[in-house]
């Protein structure tokens, strides 16, 4: 009798017990642990030339051991789930992903009233002439092209009030999220690293070319343009940039092996990009952090050179059509095109790795006030290579080609005999780069100036041409087909 006195006893005290939980405690321990950029302690942005973003998020967590779920909130959201990977730093062993769910169905008006179709809603209702509300209760039937409602009976479309729901359903969410569930063995705080792709962040590179009065020197002037789209902020972020043509599997399958041999270095103090070889690319560090803010445009200093020689030249080139057939007239429309050439070499100042970008070119007119006069795309140039700028047509040099003959000779064996015309305004003498593309095999049979033969099927006059004065340039080759 005593024993069953003692159970009763304690049956009754672990009643009280359970019944001085509140509510809220219970909710508290069923909720799913939730992490967001309050916790983060770094992140790493990795950025390609191709929409394309390596992001690596640091964050400190304290998470119950055993098996449970993680939502990860505050990603990107262009992100490829496909390419997520989660580790922890602290003890890598020790945490096991189970499964990977990424939620993106997001919270918005319409979404909500569906969620709630077929189901009892609160409509407050205003008289216009009182002013005084009223609780409607309504039956929400339809979403599609406007809410449909029954209220007492009756059907109202677009029943005017204001729509109170009772509370946000748990499959809809207000930012995207990763959701993991966790087999963890660590007791207490730890570092965990989620790493992943995104599209919807990209760079590029932006280039001011300032010439002198003789057009022989000029300041360039590097800067990296950074244009974020991908749904999220990146903020004190240590910032990669790679240059290069990475190839990318269709399908958007990305090489998510690849990620986990790059790991982010740690940051100096001075905002600059630090360059060097990465694979088959070129990989630029900045020292220092900044904060990448979503739907902004970012610029940073990629590099500054100055008095870098620099030569221009006048071309005109020809095109190999011209010798397959016989022109009753000239060919007319043909100008003189106008480049810029610079060697990118230690020698010159640069002689580092170019990412391929936009070069705008400015010079200063005689009050000192600076012009735009041109730009060009370059590719990526590697160093001790040279940098072509085409900057438009010349204005005062002109050319003109006049076919003088056209003949079979025999099966497949051509002759043709043309006239250059160059014409120089300038009261200064140029120099002109006539290029001839003259198809099959050839031979030149007379020529009135000297030339060279730079490849298989390529012919350069270089002509100087005097100031207010003209040239013509006549030759003969014989071609077989």
């Amino acid at each position: 009798m005593q024993r069953f006195v003692q159970s009763l006893f304690l049956l009754m005290v672990l009643l009280w017990a359970v019944a001085l939980v509140r509510p809220s405690q219970v909710a508290a321990a069923r909720k799913t642990p939730t992490t967001t950029g309050k916790h983060q302690q770094q992140v790493a942005v990795t950025i390609y030339n191709g929409n394309l973003g390596l992001v690596k998020d640091v964050r400190s967590l304290q998470l119950p051991t055993g098996i449970h779920d993680l939502r990860f909130m505050d990603v990107a959201a262009q992100i490829n789930p496909a390419t997520v990977l989660l580790k922890s730093l602290t003890d890598p062993q020790k945490l096991r992903i189970l499964e990977q769910n990424y939620e993106y169905d997001l919270l918005n008006p319409q979404k909500l009233l569906e969620k709630y179709v077929g189901k009892k809603i609160t409509l407050w209702e205003k008289n216009h002439y009182t002013g005084e509300e009223r609780k409607v209760e309504a039956l929400l039937l339809s979403v599609n092209g406007g809410p449909i409602y029954q209220v007492n009976g009756a059907i109202y479309l677009n029943y005017p009030g204001r729509v109170i729901l009772p509370s946000i359903p748990e499959n809809l969410i207000a930012r995207p999220t990763l959701v993991w569930r966790l087999k963890n063995s660590i007791a207490g705080s730890q570092m965990i690293e989620a790493t992943y792709l995104t599209k919807g962040i990209n760079w590029r590179a932006d280039y001011v070319l300032t010439l002198n009065a003789k057009d022989d020197q000029g300041d360039l002037a590097g800067w990296v343009t950074i244009d974020n789209k991908s749904g999220a902020t990146y903020k004190n972020a240590l910032l990669k940039l790679v240059a290069g043509d990475v190839n990318r599997a269709r399908g958007e399958r990305e090489m998510a092996d690849a990620l986990r041999g790059m790991a982010a270095k740690s940051a100096a103090e001075a905002q600059a990009f630090q360059e060097e070889g990465f694979f088959e690319y070129h990989l630029y560090s900045l020292d220092g952090q900044t904060t990448i803010k979503q739907n902004q445009s970012k610029q940073i200093s990629l590099l500054s050179a100055a008095e870098i020689p620099i030569r221009k030249d006048l071309i005109y080139y020809g095109a190999q059509h011209y010798y397959r057939n016989r022109y009753g007239k000239p060919i007319s429309n043909q100008k003189v095109g106008v480049y810029l050439e610079v060697a990118n070499t230690k020698k010159n100042h640069l002689g580092i790795p170019l990412p391929k970008g936009v070069v705008r070119v400015y010079k200063a007119d005689r009050s000192g006030s600076l012009q735009f006069i041109g730009e060009d795309r370059i590719d990526h140039t590697p160093k001790d290579e040279k940098v072509k700028i085409k900057m438009g047509e010349a204005f005062d040099v002109v050319g003109e080609r006049i076919q003088k003959d056209w003949r079979k000779i025999a099966w497949r064996v051509y002759e043709v005999a043309w006239e250059i015309s160059l014409r120089n305004h300038k009261d200064e003498d140029v120099e002109v780069t006539v290029v001839e593309p003259i198809p099959g095999d050839w031979e030149v049979l007379h020529a009135s100036h000297a030339y060279k033969k730079v490849e298989a099927h390529t012919l350069e006059f270089p002509v100087k041409v005097p100031k207010e004065s003209g040239v013509k340039i006549a030759y003969r080759v014989r071609l077989t087909f």
